[in-house]
Order: C-alpha cells, then structure tokens, then sequence
C-alpha cells in the first residue's frame, strides 16, 4: 500500500508533463472524424483549451502555440498568424497598462482611496461599500489583481483597529504584510498599538456584563465581519473591470474578434461600452453590496450605538485620516498623472460614444481609434516633467544640471506591465482568425440547429450561466476566447444582433466569486489565512445569482439602445468568408440544405 502511494505521488509530481504528452493523442481521433481543415483547427483549438485549463504550459506560451501548429498543419500561414499578436486593440490595452503604471508609480490610486473612504465613513457597512467602491473604480483603470493587493493591506489595517489584534479573529500567517513595523509605499502604514487595538475586555461587553458566551459570540461576529470585508475587496475588482473596455482581459478580447469575424461591426468602443457597462456595474455593485452586508451582519438595527463601537469606529476615521496626511499635499507629479489620466479617459469616451457625434468626425472615417487615442496620451507620460519646470533654472549658472526625470520611464514600463496578457490576447485572436478561415465556425454553426428554437432572451440567460460556471475552474481569458466563436456563430443561426450574445458572454465570465481559483484577485484574498471556500461558495453562489440576473437586465434593456439590439445588423448579414465571395448566412444555410446534410 505505501508503495502504491509513494508511486501515486511521483505521478503527482509529473501530472503537467502527463497532460501535455497525453492530450495530443487523446484528440487526435479529431483529425480524421472531421473535414480535413476545419479538423486540424479544432484539433488545435481543443489542444490549446486543455493546456489553458490545466495550466500545463504556462498561459502565455500556450497562447504561441498558433504560431507553431497552424502554418505546420497548413490551417494557416505565418504571414497570417503572427499579425494577430499585435492588433490595435492589442496597443488599447498596453495604454491602459503603461497609464495604471503612472498611476501606481506616483501613489495617486492611495490618495484617490483614501479619500473614498473618508467620504463613505466608517460604520462597518459603510465602510464595505466605501471599499468596494473604491476598489471597483480602481479596477476600472488598473488590473484586477493590483486593485485587490493594494486594497486588503488598508482593509486589514482597518479592521486592526476596529476590533483590534486578536487572536480570535487571527489565523497562523494571516496579516503578517500588515503588521510589520516597517513602512511601504504600497501598503498602509501600520498604527500604533494604542490606536489599533481594543482591549478583549472592551469589546465583548454585551449589557455591561461580560462573560464567555458573550465573548464567544462577540467573536464570533467578528470574524463574519472580517470575512465581509476581504471577500468584499475581490468581489468589488472582479465587477469593476467590466466597466471600461481596458478594465479586463476578456472586454478586449470581445472588440479583436469582432474586427476579425465581423470586420464591418464599428458599434462597440469605449464610449459605447462605458455607457452600457458603467450602469451596470454600479447596481451589481449596490446589490452585492446588500448582500455581502447583510450575510456578515454589517448592518445593525440599533439607533442608539454603544460607547465601544463609537470608540472603534472613530479610531478607524482616526488611521484613515492619518494615513492621509501622511500623503502630504499633492504633488506636481501626481497632478500631472491624475490631468493626463483624465484626458485619456475624457477622449476615448468622447471619441465615437455613437450617441452625440464624437470629436473622430474631424478625421478620416476609420482611421483614429480609441488605440490611437490612448497611445497618443501615454507617449506624452515619457517626456513630461515629473517635476514642475522653473524658469529661474535657466539663469541659476550654480543651480545643479541634473537630467529631468519623466512621469514615465520605459524601465518602469518593463517591470511592470504583464506582457503575458499581451501574448494571451493574441492567442486569442489568432485562435479566432484560424476559426474562420479553415471554416471551423462554419462547422460550428451548422451544430447549433437544436439552439434555434431558443429564445433569444433564454439564450442570453443560459449563456451567462453556462459561461459563469465554466470561468469559476478556468481563466477567464482563456475561457472568453473559447466561447467567443460559438457565440458568434449561434446568433447567426438564431438571426439575432451578434452582440446580444457576445456581449453577457463576455461580461459573465468576469463573475467568478466561488472558488479561491477563479480569479487572482480570490486568490489573494483567501490567502489571508482566515477565509474558507466554504466562505466563499456560500457568498459567491448568490454573488453569482445576482450577476446573471443583473446582466440579463441589461441586456434586455438600455443595451437595445446603445447597442440597437433590436435589429439584425448589416455588417453581420454582408461578413464575407475566407473565400471572399459568400456570405456567412448563405454558407450556414447552404450547410442546412438537404444536399449538404452531413449525418
């Protein structure tokens, strides 16, 4: 029996090197069941979508693979695949990469989240929503991860000295980033002990009269208290990255492969989709925000508070308010960044909103896009002083001659910008682009005939579930890039706007809110020591719930609007196959006529 174990371990040891050698020939069966092109690209694609879910490879070399597998089985040259690393949306995203960075580099996100706080005050349900607030605007220019690693540092320090640092609430290794007497640009910087804690005896007085039921339940409380707090962090920068385009990997995912599939589809954009998502992710926000507070007992009934807990919560306004100042007034640098920040902002959503004629009508039509408007805001980051210019310099002959130092320098960029994402995202499109030229959608399509009888409402619902559900075991990068095509190619059997299933595809797969591996953001938080899965399943299961229905909402009602859902597009009915002389519903048709039936 040991043996059997040890030799289970070993096989432990080497499951990655067992699913990359493995997977090749269990799909192999896939090259000769199918038409000879469309085969060996879902050969490709189903070989891709295993390593993405296992992580055999690490996600950005398995999103090369196009490159190497796609000219050698002749699905489609190289001249063809390598441009797709590097569309214009591909340079949107690196923009809004190279501008988070800025914002990072000169601590504008802590002043900016700080001061949220402040505002939003600090009885603990308030406090909640001031932190998912914040932290869903920070997630909306930053990345998802780096929103939750800047945020659970402020929450903990917090929460230290709204109950203090008891061993009740505290799990082995849990808060050792925030307790730590030394201080961090990017993290809060600790308290005083007597600012921090409360002493046991203070906070478990429950009628004047403590004792060990009462401290039990106390307790008790508060640790569903801390648990509302760190779970609400991730959360809320899950949510938040739907609101822009730049926000989140799978938003721009949607805009490459509507230029690749349906070249003529202008529709969506900056603007347009801030208009339709911003509104729904602030009430995804509140209503998560009811729940979250309501399930970690949050909210109190009480009009009248105890002394303790006006003591507690003046103590957290007290470290907020001193970690401000220690901030200083703002500087020149941080100044420029928020100005140029908002510029980048300003223009993108003023470019096309569709809406109002936007300021791109003053060019040719089609050649300014939103990556030409955020790359031209980001290059001025590498020139502008990042401190303010002064004319006495020029005729000060003994004042020092030192180089002036940018907001920006291309080392900074390096360090931080995850050019992983960038070779994910064009993984993705390469992926997309072999779908449609080796007629693998077309297959696709000619499967979904069960579908058509499906409602288009009922569709938009069983996708988002469907999808909400798959992200929960698998990136959601890699999921949307799997889903996309399918999706594309069912709203051309069902004759709907592509985007009435596209779209919630893309937004569900943003929320996943059960496991601690659905998400980086998750991960960080459950890594804290203190929460369980089962902590987060119970949370994250109505998190989910109230997601797809807010998102079915949406859909159903202003997006008809934004995105005049209502209609069958042109651009979708004239999309021209790889052939370049059928459209793409004759082709799916002709695939249904009796002569074509395929059994």
């Amino acid at each position: 029996m040991e043996k059997t174990v040890a030799f289970a371990k070993k096989i432990w040891c080497v499951k990655k090197q067992f699913v990359l050698l493995l997977t090749p020939l269990i799909f192999l069966p896939v090259l000769f069941l199918l038409p000879l092109k469309e085969g060996k690209c879902l050969y490709v694609v189903l070989l891709m979508a295993m390593y993405w879910c296992t992580e055999a490879l690490p996600l950005a070399v398995t999103s090369l693979l196009p490159v190497v597998l796609f000219p050698f089985l002749g699905v489609l040259s190289s001249s063809k695949v390598c441009p797709q690393y590097f569309l214009d949306t591909n340079f949107l995203f690196l923009s809004g990469l190279i501008m988070a960075s800025a914002i990072e580099e000169w601590n504008l996100h802590r002043r900016i989240a700080l001061k949220i706080l402040l505002i939003t005050g600090v009885q603990p349900a308030r406090l909640i929503l001031g932190m998912m607030l914040t932290t869903a605007f920070l997630s909306m220019w930053l990345s998802n991860t780096a929103s939750t690693a800047m945020m659970l540092p402020i929450v903990n320090a917090l929460l230290l000295s709204l109950f203090g640092n008891k061993e009740a609430s505290k799990e082995p290794g849990q808060l050792s980033e925030v307790t730590s007497d030394e201080p961090n640009q990017n993290k809060i910087c600790s308290v005083s002990s007597e600012i921090q804690q409360l002493s046991l005896e203070e906070t478990t007085f429950l009628n004047g009269r403590p004792d060990a039921a009462n401290k039990k339940k106390e307790g008790e409380y508060q640790k569903r208290v801390w648990k509302g707090f760190l779970i609400a962090v991730p959360y809320a920068a899950s949510i938040g990255g739907t609101a822009t385009l730049t926000g989140t990997a799978p938003n721009l995912i949607l805009i490459g492969q509507l230029k690749s599939v349906f070249p003529g589809c202008d529709v969506v954009n900056f603007g347009s989709w801030f208009l339709f998502a911003c509104p729904l992710m602030l009430l995804f926000l509140i209503l998560g925000w009811l729940w979250i507070a309501l399930f970690h007992g949050c909210f109190t009934l009480r009009v009248r508070k105890k002394k303790v807990e006006e003591e507690a919560e003046s103590r957290v306004k007290l470290v907020i308010q001193e970690d401000y100042k220690r901030l200083g007034p703002m500087q020149f640098a941080e100044g420029a960044v928020a100005f140029f920040f908002f510029m980048f902002a300003a223009l993108l959503f003023t470019r096309d909103p569709k809406f109002v004629p936007g300021w791109s009508k003053f060019f040719e039509k089609g050649y300014v896009t939103d990556a030409t408007t955020a790359v031209t805001i980001v290059t001025m980051l590498f020139f502008f002083p990042s401190q303010k210019p002064s004319f006495k310099w020029w005729f000060d002959f003994k004042a020092p001659n030192n180089p002036i130092k940018p907001l920006m320098s291309w080392k900074r960029t390096q360090e931080t910008v995850p050019w992983n994402i960038i070779l994910l995202l064009g993984g993705g499109f390469a992926m997309a682009r072999g779908c449609e030229e080796s007629g693998l959608s077309i297959w696709l399509g000619s499967r979904l005939q069960p579908l058509q009888n499906v409602p288009p409402p009922a569709a938009v619902l069983l996708i988002t579930v469907v999808i909400a559900m798959f992200t929960e075991f698998a990136s959601n990068t890699a999921t949307i890039i799997i889903f996309l095509p399918v999706l594309a190619e069912l709203a051309v059997r069902l004759q709907v706007n592509p985007l009435y299933l596209m779209i919630p595809g893309t937004v569900g797969c943003s929320y996943a809110f059960m496991l601690p591996v659905s998400t980086p953001p998750n991960s960080i938080a459950f890594s804290s020591g203190l929460l369980m899965v089962k902590d987060m399943v119970k949370t994250g299961v109505v998190m989910n719930i109230i997601g797809v229905l807010t998102l079915s909402l949406a859909m159903n009602t202003w997006a008809f609007y934004i995105f005049d859902l209502s209609t069958y597009p042109d651009w979708a009915k004239n999309h021209i196959n790889s052939n370049g002389n059928t459209s793409l519903v004759d082709i799916v048709n002709a695939t249904f006529s009796p002569a074509n039936v395929t059994l």
